[in-house]
């Protein structure tokens, strides 16, 4: 399958940002000090994370995108812009001098995570307003709109930016995060797993009973459709009274990190591109399938996307 020239299309990305840092070592030996493995870094890496790394892959598969978010005045604001730029992104990152900008560290030994720090504080109101309108004034110019949520403060005024964009008729496109989805009212699709699903409808027992929760959702908030991501068990898109699986891509998964950022990034360029959902959901369910067999954040190229839908 060939994929849609996606050079001309235009989207822009807002939510919370990361630096996710990866410090890699070798284990030979336990703590003298406590039962810990010791590691003795040997090369540590950065890379972008969070709403920056849906946009990277956006960029990745060939799209054009910018990016609406919030970072403090530091060293791991300077990097993420400094990534971003490396990524053909256009940053628009807004300088809150009172925080600190999210930083995840990972200590990786053996090819094995043993241990994860972050950083995190919320940003302050004023900061975000500024954003709002920043977001407002970019709306126009763009084909989606991509709203990460990683529940880190940075989309507080969602529901003014959902209004915004529906007002200028552009869809919204949510990975959506929190037990309160109702502040997702009036976006064009959102993207929760299932342990995110079931944190709002509740747990189900069978097939029929995840269709009805899901289906009530989506006619609750006025979405055209829910996608659900749910690991080996693959995805199931939730629409106007139908419901379409699709089985998950036979591949080795090493880790899941960032599958999430892959899946809206891909579905957001298809259907720009004039792509139904369902077609949209398989050329998504391949990229996150090349995704959980890399350690941690990664993206998804063009080149590789065409070959394994071929």
């Amino acid at each position: 399958m060939k994929l849609p020239d996606f050079t001309q299309y235009k989207l822009v990305v807002a939510g919370d940002v990361m630096l996710d840092r990866y410090w890699f070592g070798d284990v030979s030996r336990i703590s003298p000090e406590a039962p810990v493995p010791v590691v003795k870094i040997e090369r540590q890496e950065e890379r972008s994370g969070g709403a920056a790394n849906v946009a990277r892959n956006i960029a990745t598969l060939g799209g054009r995108t910018s990016l609406l978010t919030v970072v403090g005045n530091d060293d791991a604001g300077r990097r993420l812009h400094s990534l971003l730029k490396q990524d053909d992104i256009e940053p628009s990152l807004h300088i809150d001098s009172q925080i600190d900008t999210t930083v995840k560290l990972r200590v990786i030994g053996r090819q094995q995570q043993l241990l994860r720090i972050d950083f995190e504080t919320t940003p302050s109101d004023e900061v975000l307003s500024a954003k709002l309108r920043d977001f407002a004034r970019r709306v126009a110019d763009v084909d989606v709109v991509v709203l990460s949520d990683y529940d880190k403060g940075g989309l507080r005024q969602v529901r003014e930016m959902i209004r915004i964009a529906k007002e200028a008729g552009k869809p919204v496109l949510v990975d959506p995060k929190g037990n309160d989805f109702s502040k997702y009212e009036g976006a064009t699709l959102i993207t929760p797993n299932r342990a995110e699903l079931r944190q709002v409808v509740g747990s189900w027992a069978s097939e029929e009973e995840l269709a009805r929760k899901a289906l009530g959702l989506r006619n609750a908030l006025g979405l055209d459709a829910v996608l659900v991501t749910r690991s080996e068990e693959g995805m199931s898109l939730y629409g106007d009274g139908e419901t379409v699986h699709q089985r998950a891509v036979a591949r080795d998964v090493f880790d899941v990190t960032g599958a999430g950022d892959t899946v809206i990034a891909t579905m957001a360029l298809m259907y720009a591109a004039g792509a139904d959902w369902t077609s949209a959901m398989r050329v998504a369910s391949e990229a996150a399938g090349i995704v959980v067999g890399r350690l941690g954040t990664a993206a998804v190229d063009r080149e590789e996307l065409e070959q394994a839908l071929a």
